[in-house]
């Protein structure tokens, strides 16, 4: 299967533990092993505030390209595969601090809603820390339902979202 009849889906990235920097670039070179997936482009690296708790420290994100062939729930299961390699420990608390949290955003243009996976993901229109990197590797993307990303960044603030380091890849 080539690439063009793979689905294209982005995947936001997020750590604040055990190295954050070191964990999305970990995280990203196990994106570009997951089966019948091609990497694409990989956003830079954002700083950003909590959204949850604020006795936490400040987060690394970064969205990444991916073209694969496989089906959302098995890519999820992939993407939740290597969160647990890389220590993740999914606990009741939610936004709070984690080694690692990969979510599928987009899967192509598809709308999906299940018990384990909504899609696009429903965060994805109000995070700054989703939107800004999403913008730089896609800039001309536009969500299932019209909204284009260009848009929602003209709508929500940065909030203190930097760039921290060039895209890994």
């Amino acid at each position: 299967m080539n690439a063009l009849s793979k689905q294209r889906c982005f995947i936001g990235l997020g750590a604040n533990l055990n190295n954050p920097m070191g964990q999305l670039r970990a995280a990203i070179s196990a994106l570009a092993g997951v089966p019948g997936s091609t990497l694409g482009r990989v956003s830079s690296l954002y700083g950003s505030k909590p959204m949850g708790p604020q006795d936490q420290p400040d987060y690394v994100n970064a969205v990444a390209e991916l073209y694969t062939e496989l089906p959302p729930l098995q890519l999820l299961d992939a993407l939740q595969q290597i969160e647990q390699q890389q220590g993740r420990v999914r606990k009741d608390e939610r936004w709070g601090p984690r080694t690692l949290d990969l979510d599928l955003l987009l899967y192509g243009n598809e709308q999906l809603q299940c018990e384990r996976l909504t899609v696009p993901h429903y965060g994805l229109a109000e995070r700054e820390f989703v939107l800004y990197p999403l913008q730089e590797i896609a800039a001309d993307l536009q969500l299932p339902d019209g909204r284009s990303i260009h848009g929602l960044c003209q709508q929500v603030p940065r909030c203190g979202l930097t760039v921290v380091a060039q895209a890994p890849c």
